[in-house]
């Protein structure tokens, strides 16, 4: 196996150096990614008071939310790319600083423009710096590290989600709703202090002498934002709206554009082989399955927890602490799983726990066996998210580490907004209904299903074989 030109970290980290500095790094990386993912739900908690205080119009407020999905979930593929070309450190770093700067100005809004420009910059920084993260981590480790750091980033994403709620409620009660942000500021800074020293400079992928391709980009960050905001707008105003169908078949039209560029393109922006390699498109079918039932599972729970028992908020976010644990657990036992069992075989065993967790759920008699429910789940999504980007990224040339990482995270992002647009109309009984407890119910039962269904046909989309112990960042 050739070995590809360096990556963004020093070579003895390519190699897999055996050196405690890079657990330190990893801890340095897994805080910056745990702000993204945070800043997903932490928001939620805080809205109410949001738009009270600024004021915000009814219309705007749910852009407080979709101003920083989209952009964060429009713009990673390019990120992602971007990283490999110019180079990790060099996105990480530059991401991270827009990051930190975007969620001070969020603190200091005095209006809804200057908020909503501030979240849209928020979102930005974090589809710069979350695939550049990954790929530092994917260069860093090999073998049976490579696995165990890879089921650390698992476990932040769904501990993440779930703490944001908590957090959002002490901050927003506390504080007040500004702490919400301002909390990026100094956690962000001290991060971007020690990070330059923990990823000396290296050299970045790219030649840059080649032609930009600009078409390519301009396509597949539209492509995908339409993607989003039209998977957005169906959770809240339906499938079979104008505003709904028409970005989706834009996104759809954009995609097809994308291929025709990339075919043609002297430079592509992604190159169309990594696009159809087998453990890539296995990978972000599971992610978008694993990521979609994670997600949903906070969305549906924290509805029918507060929504239809009248929990409160913190009581809902204490509620789902045993969730955040499930997910790290799963996470933690995929990391050590993935290196000594078949990729099929983890894929199907962990959507087979996610839908028994569902399938508890959806029988659930009243909040604590919806929890107990959620929590089995958590624990087979935690083991699915190792599975997925394992398979995705076990096998590597740091060239390509960036563009990889970039495909897996927007899948993430994709999979988690489809998923809560679908269970949410499901359990809003179609359309124009309200949701209720037996909507609820039927949304966990058709999550069950759908876990059931993805994981059969991971024994035939998975590629065969385990994450090998021996494997260096250099391998194809």
């Amino acid at each position: 196996m050739a070995p590809t030109s360096p990556s963004p970290v020093t070579a003895d980290r390519e190699h897999g150096s055996t050196g405690p500095h890079r657990w330190g790094l990893l801890g340095l990386l897994g805080a910056a990614q745990f702000m993204l993912v945070l800043d997903v739900t932490v928001v939620n908690v805080a809205l109410p008071d949001i738009s009270a205080d600024l004021p915000l119009h009814r219309g705007a407020v749910p852009w407080v939310l979709t101003a920083y999905t989209l952009a964060f979930g429009g713009l990673m593929l390019l990120g992602g790319r971007a990283a490999d070309l110019f180079g990790a450190r060099r996105l990480l770093l530059g991401g991270l600083a827009i990051f930190v700067t975007a969620s001070l100005v969020s603190g200091l809004a005095v209006d809804a423009a200057m908020l909503l420009a501030g979240r849209a910059a928020q979102g930005v920084g974090a589809a710069s710096m979350s695939p550049a993260a990954l790929s530092v981590v994917t260069t860093t480790f090999a073998g049976k590290d490579r696995a165990r750091a890879l089921g650390v980033w698992a476990g932040i994403g769904g501990a993440g989600s779930a703490l944001g709620v908590i957090l959002g409620g002490l901050l927003t009660s506390g504080p007040g709703w500004r702490w919400v942000f301002f909390i990026n500021v100094p956690a962000g800074l001290i991060v971007l202090v020690l990070l330059p020293m923990a990823i000396p400079a290296g050299r970045r992928h790219g030649s840059g002498t080649a032609p930009a391709d600009v078409a390519g980009a301009l396509s597949v960050t539209l492509a995908t934002g339409a993607a989003m905001y039209g998977l957005i707008n169906a959770g809240g105003h339906g499938w079979l709206v104008v505003s709904t169908l028409a970005p989706l078949a834009a996104a759809v039209l954009l995609c097809g554009v994308f291929v025709v560029v990339e075919r043609v393109a002297a430079a592509p922006l992604i190159p169309l082989r990594v696009l159809t390699r087998r453990p890539v498109v296995a990978g972000t079918l599971l992610m978008s399955v694993a990521t979609g039932l994670m997600v949903s599972a906070f969305f549906l729970g924290s509805f029918y927890l507060q929504r239809l028992h009248g929990h409160s908020a913190a009581g809902t976010g204490l509620a789902f602490l045993p969730i955040a644990l499930g997910t790290v657990i799963g996470a933690h036992a995929g990391s050590r799983a993935v290196t000594r069992f078949d990729g099929r075989v983890l894929a199907t065993g962990s959507l087979t726990v996610t839908a028994a967790g569902y399938g508890l759920a959806a029988g659930a008699g009243g909040p604590a066996w919806l929890v107990a429910g959620l929590s089995v789940a958590a624990i087979g999504v935690g083991a699915a998210l190792v599975t997925a980007v394992t398979a995705a990224l076990t096998a590597v040339a740091p060239g390509e580490a960036g563009t990889r990482s970039g495909i897996v995270n927007t899948s993430h992002e994709l999979g988690g907004t489809l998923g809560v647009a679908v269970l949410s109309t499901v359990a809003a009984g179609g359309v124009a209904g309200e949701v209720s407890a037996t909507g609820v119910t039927l949304a966990f039962a058709v999550g069950a299903v759908a876990a059931l269904v993805a994981a059969a046909l991971s024994v035939f989309v998975m590629p065969p074989g385990v994450a090998p112990a021996s494997a260096t960042p250099h391998a194809h």
